[in-house]
């Protein structure tokens, strides 16, 4: 996607958002900040990549906060001459399970479009009905007004089949000439055939709309538990989109807490993980989730706080 927002601009540097996973290759790891580990003795990264706060409202970062350090950036490090695209992603996935503001990611494009510059929307955690949307940045909740202008997607296009892809406009494709991009394994038949199986299995479940509502009922649940004795005022936070949801841990929590809890959640029968460098766990559980599951999942994870909280 960075390759052909450089060929199509003509331009180098790309913006991120602090908290974004872009993926771990030696290009894409420059640009991902969720972890530090991923960085670790690989340096120096490539150069060019620009970092900004994503906004975070449960530690204080709002989306105008965020926009006016965007703004800031470009007046203090950045030209416009020199930026080919902002790169975000609509829900920071391991940055912690934090959906970015209603407002937020039209603000970006409508920036980006003002320095002539792309966006690029890393679908590759969210698309494909895992917010309650085929894909989270044109979904309701957004407005259904963003359009990114490159969209990356990958995971559940084809049910955990190695298989990804990149969508943009005609005229921006064109730019890159045959041979510019490709990959050894590009269109490996078996993940083809796992992509149109799981497509047809999301339309005719109707896959999209159960996540979208066993969410709500997954976060109504998750709510209830962090409202009672049980978690002991320790949950600060229950956020997310569809069945992409996440829970914080407050600061009053023991450090470690969420690799604790994941650890006691396996002797319960119930897979769950911890992510960001903040104490956040997170709930994925499949798009065809029933309601029966969704309660039962829950009194296991509270079972798990009553022991270790």
């Amino acid at each position: 996607a960075v390759k052909i927002a450089r060929a199509f601009t003509g331009k180098h540097a790309v913006v991120v958002f602090r908290g974004g996973y872009h993926g771990r290759t030696f290009g894409t790891m420059a640009m991902t900040t969720s972890s530090r580990i991923y960085r670790q003795k690989f340096g120096p990264l490539i150069p060019g990549v620009h970092v900004t706060p994503f906004p975070y409202e449960y530690h204080g970062i709002t989306s105008d906060m965020a926009m006016n350090e965007l703004e800031q950036l470009f007046k203090d490090t950045l030209h416009e001459d020199d930026v080919a695209a902002f790169l975000i992603e609509p829900v920071l996935g391991e940055g912690g399970y934090v959906p970015a503001p209603p407002d937020f990611l039209k603000k970006v494009q409508d920036f980006a479009n003002s320095k002539n510059a792309l966006m690029i929307c890393d679908e590759v955690q969210t698309g494909f009905g895992r917010t309650g949307s085929l894909f989270a940045c044109n979904s309701g909740y957004y407005g259904n007004y963003v359009r990114p202008d490159i969209m990356t997607m990958a995971k559940g296009i084809a049910s955990g089949f190695p298989l990804s892809g990149v969508a943009t406009y005609r005229e921006i494709a064109d730019q890159c000439d045959p041979g510019m991009l490709g990959g050894t394994y590009a269109g490996n038949a078996l993940s083809c055939a796992a992509a149109v199986a799981t497509q047809k299995v999301i339309h005719d479940e109707n896959l999209v709309e159960n996540s979208a509502k066993m969410g709500e009922r997954l976060r109504d649940n998750l709510i209830s538990i962090q409202q009672s004795e049980v978690s002991k005022g320790l949950i600060g936070d229950v956020r997310g989109l569809g069945l992409m949801t996440g829970i914080e841990f407050s600061k009053e929590a023991e450090p470690g807490i969420k690799t604790k809890v994941s650890a006691e959640c396996v002797k319960e029968g119930l897979l769950l993980l911890g992510c960001s460098t903040y104490e956040v766990v997170r709930f994925v559980p499949p798009l065809n989730i029933t309601e029966e599951d969704i309660v039962t999942g829950c009194e296991k994870f509270e079972n798990v706080l009553r022991r270790v909280l």
